[in-house]
């Protein structure tokens, strides 16, 4: 792959590559309609090829909130054509890396060093790159490095981005304006914290440390030493991503072992941290063939609010969905239903939403769950693109659910889709070390 040797970092030369993929996705779709003319049989898949390719191409070298967006929208499947979201799920792996000069004026800018200076070894073609920074090898006293580092330029466009962003998200997505403006504004929020590394190490060192406790988990070692706001190093850590780990088609044993890890890991954090690391794309997760899980980048992290916690996991009791009065008032609530609502949308909306509540929470409903099982996650997917299509979302002036579902929901469909890709059956109960005695005794 090709080094990028600059970023476009003012707002008009950020607005023209926006405005670009804009005219590119608008003449493919005039493209499409006149051959559509003489061959009505043409198929939208085509159309939705060039577009995916066109706007793939402007975000990847634009990197940033723009590449980050197309990250999380090739995640959540229910938004997007099949087209897109295989194209943008390549910025979970791999985006043009910046070149050699580009890094070491990173580094003197923030440690008035070249990376040969500090480390012992440092390789300047990067490991792999992505949406906010890319990753380097390097050594240090004998012990191997993973060294981040952000793209130039980054932390200052996230909010511009967002908004030149919008018409193009608009084209993209099947979603109303209320609700593309809520998803916006708390996507900014996570980007602004994700471009912070100070951040981060704080929040990799917490995290990391407070889980350290579960079977079968590792993770780096993270050192503020040769660490900046730009600038993040960790311990190089062994393993294989989610499609190598597969391809060396492990047993049931080590699937379902990498599996319980991977649910643990999160039940604990969303329970007992009550915050969770909210981007779990294959990328982040490194897996042993003896099934154990390595776990990086602690960029995304989502906090939950006390409230909003104790009412979403209501919701997921089975008991609750028996208890109407409180079923309506945890909907009222979380925003599932609002003030202009008339009885017959609160009823719709009421039932709708009820569904949703019975897929998501089905895992939760049994001591143990076969992630593997025919057609589950499809149904939760299908479900969500079925509702995207809804005229009664679509024309509405309200979003929908509280800002703070659209990261725990995109964290659960995220460990959902990738238990489903392990096949992995899992014990969904709390397992001993999870009790409040259990706790107590760790941190005496």
């Amino acid at each position: 792959m090709n080094s990028q040797e600059s970023i476009p970092t003012s707002k008009v030369a950020r607005a023209t590559q926006f405005a670009k993929a804009g005219v590119k996705v608008g003449g493919n779709y005039i493209k499409h309609y006149g051959k559509k003319i003489f061959d009505p049989s043409l198929s939208k898949e085509q159309l939705h090829q060039e577009n995916a390719a066109d706007v793939y191409d402007t975000l990847s070298n634009l990197k940033g909130s723009a590449l980050k967006v197309a990250q999380m929208m090739s995640m959540d499947k229910n938004l997007l054509p099949r087209a897109y979201t295989d194209k943008f799920a390549m910025s979970q792996y791999s985006a043009p890396p910046l070149s050699a000069p580009l890094v070491i004026k990173t580094f003197k800018k923030y440690f008035d060093k070249s990376p040969s200076e500090i480390f012992d070894t440092f390789d300047l073609k990067a490991e792999n790159a992505a949406s906010i920074g890319q990753v380097h090898k390097a050594t240090k006293n004998g012990k191997k490095l993973a060294v981040k580092i952000q793209y130039p330029g980054i932390a200052d466009s996230i909010s511009s981005d967002l908004k030149m962003a919008r018409p193009l998200a608009v084209q993209l997505l099947n979603l109303n304006d209320a609700e593309i403006d809520r998803y916006f504004k708390e996507v900014e929020e996570k980007l602004l914290e994700e471009s912070n590394y100070d951040l981060e190490l704080q929040r990799s060192i917490e995290i990391t440390d407070a889980c350290s406790l579960i079977p079968n988990l590792f993770f780096p070692k993270y050192y503020p030493e040769y660490s900046s706001k730009r600038i993040l190093t960790m311990d190089w850590i062994e393993g294989q991503h989610l499609k190598e780990f597969l391809d060396t088609n492990p047993s049931q044993e080590v699937r379902n072992k990498i599996g319980q890890t991977l649910w643990d890991f999160y039940d604990f954090q969303m329970h007992t941290l009550r915050q969770v690391h909210a981007d779990p794309h294959p990328g982040n997760f490194l897996m042993t063939q003896d099934g154990r899980l390595g776990v990086i980048d602690f960029g995304c992290v989502k906090v939950i609010p006390e409230d909003y916690y104790i009412n979403y996991f209501a919701l997921i009791n089975p008991d609750t969905l028996q208890d109407e009065a409180e079923i309506q008032r945890i909907f009222w609530t979380l925003e599932f239903i609002v003030e202009e609502d008339s009885p017959q949308k609160r009823v719709f909306f009421s039932d709708l939403f009820k569904k949703m509540i019975e897929l998501l929470g089905r895992p939760f409903n049994s001591n143990r769950f076969d992630f593997g099982q025919e057609g589950y996650v499809d149904e939760i997917y299908n479900f969500f693109e079925y509702v995207s299509k809804l005229p009664e979302l679509k024309d509405s002036k309200a979003a929908r659910g509280s800002q703070h579902g659209l990261y725990v929901n995109r964290t659960y469909f995220g460990l959902y889709t990738i238990l489903n890709d392990l096949k992995a059956e899992i014990k969904t109960t709390k397992p001993d070390w999870l009790t409040p005695k259990h706790l107590k005794a760790e941190m005496v």
